[in-house]
């Protein structure tokens, strides 16, 4: 028998190992970062049958785990005081515990730094930690965001460091997440899966893992790149087309054209469109940075994102423009800035969600408070927040606070907020999202985008 071929046998003897251990539930999976990735994603593993190992840098993060408190929205209370009490799951600051897992997610954050260059060193720290307990048949998974290559060109080498091969002796694959907070018909459990290993049989073996923890369908690509390439895509489609919204509310505004009714209007047609609507600004962790890393990546191979680059200016401009439009409705009232009243309603980046990171209402906070304007902030999910190392706290509004307010700013669209009220004595009302569209609100003191 040839060296290759005994090679390719003992590859293939591992590989079945591992993938009959995932179809028995005998493997242990483990889960790097427990955020708003990880943690659902190691909560549909345990509620699966797998015993996971969750690990995350902080203390606090895991201790509430362990106790089966719910930090995370997406994660029902329930399910995650249920496989805690089943011994399912355990988190910890301890990663020699890798020791016993058989495949490891990494799901940690991969932030732009001040430069718009990405920051990888929370993967290469979980990459290093991970490799001091890599054993032959172990699966890696790279889940974090980040940019075409970051697999094969950090991940990789850092494991193989061990002196075990990559796609010989371990298997090394990258899967993007595709968590929608606040999404209720979709989630982790029935979004389809997207996978691409290094060789054949890692996409074979990561494959396996999903198919027996998930609902949706696991799409296997040719290759890593292919992947990251795929999340790139999915959220640089998206920031170009609110830019577009966004521009165009920006003209319509100019134009006196109801940019909301304008869309209205384009989205019943049955083919060629699909709806955009225009807001505040971008937020979340993924449509404001992602394509960034694509356009940092793209300079090795002497190309520039144009389109990336200017729907970014577009959407990154809009905070300027809401407080700009906020200016012109109180000068209507020979009101400045300086010295008004704003009612801010609203601090998450999207509707009934307590995630506030990215939020492009900070910007606009950052913006009213340094022309002078007096602010009181409410959001139902968000008590508290901070902004360049302050931290503020929402407040409880009412009848009283619209009414004695110089403007009512609506940033984001919550459920369960009382529009009637605000409608009704709120002297002026900035509406960024269309939330009081079902009201049918009078023009005299309403204004969208």
């Amino acid at each position: 028998m040839s060296a290759v071929s005994a090679e390719q046998l003992a590859t293939a003897s591992l590989a079945d190992q591992l993938m009959q251990k995932l179809a028995e539930k005998t493997a242990v999976i483990g889960v790097v970062g427990l955020g708003y990735v990880g943690l659902p994603l190691a909560v549909e593993k345990a509620k699966a049958g797998f015993r996971v190992i969750g690990f995350d840098v902080q203390s606090n993060r895991v201790d509430m785990v362990n106790q089966g408190v719910n930090y995370i929205g997406d994660v029902v209370d329930s399910d995650l005081k249920t496989i805690i009490n089943d011994r399912l799951l355990k988190a910890t600051t301890d990663y020699s515990f890798i020791d016993e897992v058989d495949a490891v997610a990494i799901c940690v954050p991969t932030p732009l730094d001040r430069y718009q260059q990405p920051d990888t060193s929370y993967v290469e720290s979980s990459t290093e930690a991970i490799m001091k307990h890599l054993k032959p048949g172990m699966l890696v998974v790279l889940e974090s965001t980040t940019y075409p290559g970051t697999t094969e060109e950090v991940v990789k080498p850092i494991l193989e460091k061990s002196g075990l091969k990559c796609g010989v002796d371990f298997f090394l694959a990258y899967s993007p997440e595709r968590v929608d907070p606040g999404n209720k018909s979709f989630n982790t459990k029935n979004t389809p899966k997207v996978v691409g290993g290094v060789t054949q049989r890692c996409t074979e073996v990561a494959a396996a893992m999903y198919g027996a923890v998930l609902e949706g369908e696991i799409h296997q690509v040719s290759s890593p790149a292919v992947a990251e390439m795929e999340k790139i895509y999915e959220n640089t489609f998206r920031h170009i087309n609110i830019a577009l919204a966004n521009e165009m509310a920006i003209l319509c505004n100019r134009m006196g054209i109801d940019v909301w009714e304008v869309i209205d209007a384009a989205k019943t047609k049955p083919y060629g469109f699909m709806a955009f609507y225009p807001g505040p600004g971008l937020g979340g962790h993924c449509i404001p940075i992602d394509p960034f890393y694509l356009t940092w990546k793209a300079r090795e191979y002497n190309y520039h994102t144009r389109l990336i680059e200017l729907a970014g200016e577009i959407n990154n401009a809009m905070p300027e423009f809401v407080v700009e439009k906020m200016s012109h409705i109180l000068n209507m009232d020979r009101k400045a800035l300086n010295g008004s009243k704003i009612v801010i309603v609203g601090v998450a980046y999207k509707k009934d969600i307590d995630d506030y990171r990215e939020s492009p209402v900070l910007k606009i906070i950052e913006l009213l408070e340094y022309k002078g304007a007096e602010l009181v902030i409410c959001d139902p999910y968000v008590k508290s927040f901070k902004h360049n190392k302050r931290v503020y706290e929402t407040v409880n509004v009412g009848a009283d606070d619209y009414a004695t307010a110089n403007l009512t700013l609506i940033t984001t669209d919550h459920s369960n907020v009382d529009y009637e009220s605000i409608l009704r004595y709120s002297k002026k009302i900035l509406d960024t999202r269309n939330a009081l569209k079902h009201l049918s609100p009078s023009k005299d003191n309403y204004f969208r985008l």
